[in-house]
């Protein structure tokens, strides 16, 4: 009676045991099963998210920087386009190579976006999502030049009170886009359509004499 009781008792504990890792098993699967955004949509990469948490400023440093005789990488030596990419951009004590990394990184998204479309490569630099790409193109990848042109011509979305007349082509297709050009005395001179078919190109035909544009929703502008 006793033998069989303690078998019993053995074989109760192992199926609680067995419960209990089934049990945790699940939430951990789950947890760790992280959908990845699709190329296409405007949710950021999180790999993107993690380089950019962990990158050096993309500004040139305000404190003391690495004399250019300093600017050597621990093994290997860099090459003229990169110390010229480098000088009076690295702080005291950082390492010059993470700070080139972080232009080369630049690069390879500037190029990576530019080869399947050109206007969202032109506009993450106009809206400032690759801040270092302005620095970084000219050394690091001059191949990129033509985009790089195209970015420094546009200007981001929001209010600007000296645009010159004429035409301007958002860089996006979202049907929210909307914005207005207005006089001196604050009256509307034109604007955009009350609504937008879907994948429509947009373009802001600015008049003589406006004063404010103002656009909400577009993202990025450039001369059409």
């Amino acid at each position: 009676m006793y033998r069989r009781s303690a078998a019993a008792a053995v074989l109760l504990a192992a199926a609680l045991t067995l419960t209990a890792c089934g049990s945790d098993a699940k939430p951990e699967a789950a947890g760790t099963a992280k959908p990845k955004p699709p190329a296409s949509s405007g949710v950021p990469d999180p790999a993107d998210a993690q380089s950019t948490a962990t990158a050096p400023p993309a500004a040139k440093p305000t404190g003391p920087v690495l004399p250019d005789a300093k600017l050597t990488p621990a093994t290997g030596s860099f090459t003229a386009q990169e110390k010229k990419y480098l000088s009076g951009r690295v702080p005291e004590r950082m390492d010059p190579a993470a700070v080139l990394q972080t232009g080369q990184e630049a690069c390879q998204r500037v190029q990576r976006t530019a080869k399947h479309d050109k206007d969202a490569a032109v506009g993450s630099i106009i809206a400032g999502e690759i801040p270092t790409a302005k620095d970084a193109i000219p050394a690091l990848c001059p191949d990129q030049q033509p985009v790089l042109t195209a970015a420094q011509k546009g200007f981001p979305d929001g209010t600007r009170t000296d645009l010159a007349a004429g035409s301007y082509r958002a860089l996006t297709q979202s049907t929210t886009c909307t914005w207005q050009a207005k006089g001196k005395d604050g009256s509307v001179l034109a604007s955009s359509p009350m609504t937008l078919p879907a994948g429509a190109k947009i373009v802001a035909e600015v008049p003589a004499g406006t004063a404010e544009f103002a656009s909400t929703g577009c993202y990025a502008w450039i001369p059409a």
